[in-house]
């Protein structure tokens, strides 16, 4: 369904995607060939004479968390390919929020290309702003953006009434919806320092709340973490709260389900919808686990006022027992120092669980989406440079943003026996951290001249059609076999499995949510206005129910919260947001047909 909708303001809507690939290997096709972007030399060089005058091309980048001109091995690529340089506009580095969109929208230019959402009515606000160019006549010779081309049909004469190609969605793919974007790890799951499991003799847990009393054994065990701090089992932060406490989704995501606004939803529709702040909602049920293990002396008191950063470095330090995303216990403390010793976090199963899992978007993600602004320098060059993103060079060496870029082959990968495997230098880049680069590739080191452009271009599932395996490195036999040591190995033998995908596969503890492009509808300023007020109260009132005294209060401050937004209008924007899902769940119907 087209959105008719124009609306005043133009609002942001990011996706987090901090979820791995999929390791299923496929061969590629026989007419599979790497693509060069347009008008380039197969050296990579931009000598040709197609790009002649050298350019400093603005970039407005909504995920990006960097501001600046991009530097070192990925500038050096730019610069040979298309001679010109990126220089980064990143609203989250100024500021936050909307106002640097507002402003640069205000003044008729975003920049020359610009990355950002295009759901929500903005694709259409800008394009009725002028903002964007239409891009048809520009890619219609790119040969990598035509393996996408019904994807990026779909989602354009979804989201913008006037004919024409305006935006390339993000994390496009050629693989069925139903097929499951993790890798090794789900997005969410029960992560636990394995080692202090393992000394428990790996209890078995039926539910979720079963782990409260494991995790106060563990925490008798080791009371002070490596610095000698006191350890909890939960550390929370505020950072990311937006229409709920964001660490609240947790335990709805293990149980299949995903927030619509105030509206709860199941991965596959198989169950009814709930309300947010309904009683018996798995939202509410979060907040009396975390309120059990706060009576339970298990939840870090500086919780409240601590943000992601702090909450990183006590990961790092061992003081934190339990986390809710393999990417934040693991990449913190699973070090090789820690694992050397046999400590780390590693998944341990709950017998009823059915954890949220994403599939590949069929029509694309319009949560993040390539654009070209309507005053951009060379116009072509910019068409050029996006197919590139999208080709398997170009996703190689740009995909850092949730899917592990592998970086220049013959540098940091090379193919042998037919498979991808790191080089010793890529061993240096990607294993161990960081390394210097050589003066041919741009100098300066691996990790500061990494690309800054936040764009997932193809899904996580995706399977480079050059080498027939995941463009992400991680998902490689090779890379599995070396970076396995004593506490992956003990963990695999008490599992019998290789990876805890692998587990939940067998036990049936997986639903996929079939990938669509759905794209919320704009709403109108009284709609969004009670919709924020909706929000900070849940927000107040989850928070003041974990930290309660007492039962007592904890049901009181729930009651306070629920009664507090009936008052706003919470009916009014629950039935909104169910038929949201409602619309989406049509949207999945239609691309599993």
């Amino acid at each position: 369904m087209k959105k008719k909708l124009v609306s005043m303001v133009l609002c942001t809507a990011m996706a987090l995607s901090m979820i791995a690939g999929c390791g299923e290997s496929r061969q590629p096709a026989a007419s599979a060939q790497p693509q060069e972007a347009a008008g380039t030399e197969s050296d990579g060089s931009a000598t040709n004479g197609k790009y002649k005058e050298f350019l400093t091309v603005d970039v407005f980048d909504s995920q990006a968390n960097y501001q600046g001109i991009q530097s070192g091995w990925f500038a050096k690529i730019v610069k040979d390919k298309f001679n010109m340089e990126l220089n980064i506009i990143a609203p989250n580095v100024a500021g936050g929020g909307d106002t640097l969109f507002q402003t640069r929208s205000a003044a008729g230019n975003l920049g020359d290309l610009i990355f950002t959402s295009a759901d929500r009515g903005r694709l259409q606000d800008l394009v009725t702003a002028g903002l964007v160019m239409d891009m048809t006549d520009l890619i219609k010779d790119e040969k990598n953006l035509e393996r996408y081309r019904d994807a990026i049909e779909y989602t354009n004469a979804e989201l913008v009434e006037e004919e024409g190609i305006y935006m390339i969605p993000s994390e496009v793919t050629t693989l069925p919806p139903t097929t499951p974007m993790e890798g090794t790890d789900c997005n969410s799951g029960v992560y636990l320092r394995w080692d202090l499991y393992k000394q428990l003799g790996c209890p078995e847990l039926k539910t979720v709340e079963n782990m409260l009393d494991v995790l106060k054994q563990m925490q008798d065990l080791c009371p002070e973490s490596d610095s000698g701090k006191k350890t909890y089992a939960f550390s929370l932060f505020k950072d990311w709260d937006d229409n709920a406490m964001k660490q609240g989704a947790w335990l709805p995501s293990l149980y299949g389900y995903r927030f619509m606004g105030d509206a709860v939803y199941s991965a596959d529709d198989s169950l009814p919808p709930q309300s947010l702040v309904d009683d018996n909602s798995v939202y509410i049920r979060n907040l009396r686990l975390f309120f059990e293990a706060n009576q339970m002396g298990l939840v870090d008191p500086e919780s409240t006022t601590q943000n992601y950063d702090t909450l990183y470095n006590k990961y790092k330090d061992g003081a934190v027992l339990f986390s809710p995303w393999p990417w934040l216990g693991q990449a913190a403390y699973n070090v090789t120092e820690h694992v050397n010793e046999g400590k780390g976090f590693m998944a341990v199963p709950v017998d009823d669980m059915k954890i949220y899992s994403w599939g590949c978007y069929a029509k694309g993600n319009p949560a993040n989406s390539a654009m070209i602004g309507s005053k951009a320098q060379d116009p072509q060059r910019m068409a050029d440079f996006i197919d590139w993103l999208y080709s398997p060079e170009g996703i190689s060496n740009s995909a850092g943003h949730a899917v592990t870029l592998s970086g220049p082959e013959g540098l940091t990968w090379e193919m042998k026996d037919g498979a991808p495997v790191l080089t010793e230098f890529g061993k240096q880049c990607l294993v161990d951290g960081d390394a210097q680069m050589p003066e041919e590739y741009g100098g300066g080191t691996w990790k500061d001249g990494k690309p800054q452009i936040a764009l997932k271009a193809i899904s996580s599932a995706e399977i480079n059609p050059v080498t027939g395996h995941p463009y992400d490195y991680t998902l490689w036999d090779s890379y599995t076999e070396l970076n396995s040591n004593d506490l992956i190995k003990d963990w695999q033998d008490h599992y019998g499995v290789k990876t805890a995908v692998e587990y939940y596969q067998d036990h049936g503890q997986v639903l996929v949510a079939p990938g669509c492009s759905y794209s919320e509808p704009a709403e109108d300023s009284e709609i969004a206005t009670i919709r924020t007020q909706i929000n900070s109260t849940v927000v107040e009132y989850s928070w003041k129910a974990v930290f309660a005294r007492d039962e007592a209060e904890f049901n009181e401050y729930i009651k306070q919260m629920q009664d507090v937004v009936n008052g706003l209008g919470y009916e009014r924007i629950l039935e909104i947001d169910m038929q949201k899902v409602e619309d989406q769940k049509a949207e999945r119907q239609k691309v599993l047909q």
